[in-house]
């Protein structure tokens, strides 16, 4: 059955790969993908709180602002208790932080992401109590409450063993929080609209002018820099600035960027770019390998002559050196040549690491090179 279907699966992965080549030489973007409006972004919010009903995982009686807390909460709800008084074994303090989104209204729900801050093993079972949530203002933005989803477990014996999986000390209430404070934004009156780049281009900020005159029909986009287009709005757009928003974030580009060769040297990962050349260069790649083998050699004495058995070790050193050819590599090299040349001698993605920085170092190679 395999032989009977192989040409067909052959015949499948060619066109597969010729219909990939043909979509990357037409690769596009559009301006929503590269690019966002000026103003239109997300704020983070963070309140402290507590959370209760866990079953003994709490935060421990040494847990001094958590017993505080517990007992402030219980004085505003008119129960006095004193600090001695107080166990905390099924309350953990936490934090609690969300992302207040653009147009965010009021009433609509957030996620949010609660994180212990004291001792306690597990926040499994716990439910958070009613929370205010602050911007970097310090205004209240949002309230958030509810019971806790964890996405992890942790179990242990009374011999002190256990299992675990995960963190089981972070959770999240998806849909626990509420609005209950916009941040004002007049969309609806802006003159300009000026969208930013997410990665600034001189280029790609051409490109998108150019391509915003040409959708509207008249020159009304130009880059102010290499990361913001600023758009005149006509007066008779001014009515359907949503639309007109819309239709913009349509558009295609091709957008432009830089030559860049990103090494990692902790895991060996070496990504580079289309437009990464390199000038005439000669390379050669060898590798000098010592192996070392120890052996223990056993001396045994003849029976009955009062001898003692001797472990002699033995060491045995090896030297090898793999020679690799020289390679030479003409001016203006794409990446595909490079990497086909650097194959053809053996070069890891560890040694290519090695090898870019020495090109690089020569003068040769016209990128950015990047270690991270």
């Amino acid at each position: 059955m395999g032989n009977r279907y192989r040409p067909f699966m052959v015949l499948s992965v060619f066109t597969l790969f010729v219909v990939l080549l043909f979509a990357g030489l037409a690769w596009s973007a559009r301006i929503k993908d590269i690019a966002s409006l000026k103003g239109v972004r997300s704020n983070q919010l963070i309140g402290y709180g507590l959370v209760v009903g866990l079953n003994g995982t709490g935060d421990g009686s040494g847990t001094k602002f958590t017993v505080q807390s517990l007992v402030n909460m219980m004085e505003h709800l008119g129960i006095h208790a004193l600090p001695d008084q107080v166990k905390v074994s099924n309350v953990a303090a936490v934090m609690v932080t969300a992302n207040l989104p653009p147009f965010g209204r009021e009433g609509s729900k957030l996620d949010v992401l609660v994180s212990s801050v004291g001792d306690a093993k597990s926040l499994q079972g716990g439910t958070l109590l009613l929370t205010p949530l602050r911007g970097v203002d310090n205004r209240i933005y949002a309230l958030a409450q509810g019971p806790l989803i964890v996405g992890g477990f942790a179990s242990s014996g009374a011999a002190g063993g256990g299992v675990q999986k995960n963190h089981p000390t972070v959770a999240r209430i998806p849909g626990g929080g509420s609005i209950e404070r916009e941040i004002p934004f007049h969309f609806a009156k802006m003159q300009d609209l000026v969208i930013s780049l997410h990665e600034p281009d001189f280029t790609t900020a051409m490109r998108v002018s150019d391509a915003i005159n040409g959708t509207l029909g008249q020159p009304l986009a130009f880059p102010s820099d290499a990361g913001t287009i600023r758009v005149h709005v006509p007066a008779e757009m001014r009515k359907n600035m949503v639309g007109m928003m819309a239709s913009l974030e349509q558009i295609s580009i091709n957008p432009d960027s830089k030559a860049r060769i990103i090494l990692d040297e902790r895991t060996g990962t070496v990504v580079m770019g289309q437009d990464v050349r390199i000038s005439s260069v000669a390379i050669a790649h060898g590798n000098l390998s010592v192996t070392i083998k120890e052996n223990a050699q056993v001396s045994q004495p003849a029976p009955f002559s009062q001898g003692q058995t001797v472990v002699t070790p033995e060491s045995k050193v090896n030297v090898a050196e793999e020679q690799k050819r020289l390679i030479v590599m003409p001016a203006g090299t794409s990446l595909g040549e490079v990497v086909k040349a650097l194959n053809a001698i053996g070069v890891s993605p560890r040694d290519l690491i090695a090898v870019f920085q020495a090109i690089k170092a020569a003068g040769a190679l016209q990128a950015d090179l990047e270690i991270i």
